[in-house]
């Protein structure tokens, strides 16, 4: 049995009307996937008379989209069009706050979007690269031994020498979980990566493990990158920290919808 859309039962007698709507920001930040809006506007039969791009920076109050369409089509509007936009455009800001405190001193990464479901997950990545921030550790083709690789091929060096034949930088996340931080970093180091991902959220053991490869004459040959519940004010201090790259995961993925609305301008017959 098909189900019932109380909105053809409320609109009936004025279907035939043209009302045009805004989106307005409700909020201040970066709009994310419009072109998402637009395509799923036309897919309802909404016209879209004005529509901001992905990427502008709103502040609130300010006029996302406008449209046009029947009273039923507008009443969607409300239920479908801002779904697609707030929660992108709330992660896109998120990514775009942890690119400006960066200030080009550290590579900011979000690798968060991967662990979302399939639904979403495309649509995520989108947006924290509208943000500003990147998606991948590199942007060069790598191979990335997290830890479970790493226990399963037999250690640090095992893993290593295992993907040594592959033409790809070699990342190995590090967690001092077999033996300390520095001694981790320094065997990977010396079998050949060229990333090392200290993911432990201690700040203590990133000095540990820089003071090590300075005192062997290697930190020059290796980049480091730092994960681990990293908040987005902790950012400006980790500049200081002869860090490479930082990846922030839930600060930005599981940032707020930026808040909006659908406000009706005029109706006509």
């Amino acid at each position: 049995m098909r189900e019932i859309d109380l909105r053809d039962m409320i609109f009936k007698d004025i279907i035939s009307r043209r009302v045009v709507a805004a989106i307005v920001s409700d909020d201040e930040g970066i709009i994310a996937l419009t072109e998402k809006l637009r395509s799923k506007a036309d897919e309802i039969g909404i016209e879209v008379l004005e529509c901001l791009p992905s990427g502008a920076y709103v502040r609130r109050g300010t006029l996302i989209a406008k449209l046009r369409g029947n009273p039923k089509q507008i009443a969607l509007a409300e239920d479908l069009l801002i779904g697609i936009i707030a929660k992108a455009s709330g992660i896109a800001t998120a990514a775009y706050r942890a690119n400006k405190l960066a200030n080009n001193k550290v590579r900011v990464v979000c690798g968060a979007w991967k662990k979302m479901p399939v639904e979403v997950k495309n649509l995520f990545r989108e947006a924290i690269k509208i943000g500003g921030v990147n998606v991948r550790i590199l942007n060069e083709s790598f191979i990335y031994l997290d830890k479970n690789y790493v226990k399963i091929l037999g250690g640090i060096k095992e893993a290593l020498k295992t993907v040594e034949e592959f033409n790809m930088i070699k990342v190995i996340q590090i967690k001092g979980r077999v033996k300390a931080i520095e001694d981790e970093a320094l065997e990977a180091v010396i079998n050949g990566a060229k990333v090392i991902m200290i993911d432990t959220g201690n700040l203590d053991d990133v000095r540990r493990v820089n003071r090590v490869l300075k005192e062997k004459g290697l930190r020059n040959k290796v980049m480091i990158a730092f994960a681990g519940n990293i908040k987005l004010n902790d950012i400006p201090k980790l500049i200081n920290e002869n860090i490479d790259i930082v990846d922030i995961g839930k600060e930005i993925i599981d940032a707020p919808l930026l808040d909006m609305r659908l406000e009706v301008i005029s109706v006509e017959d």
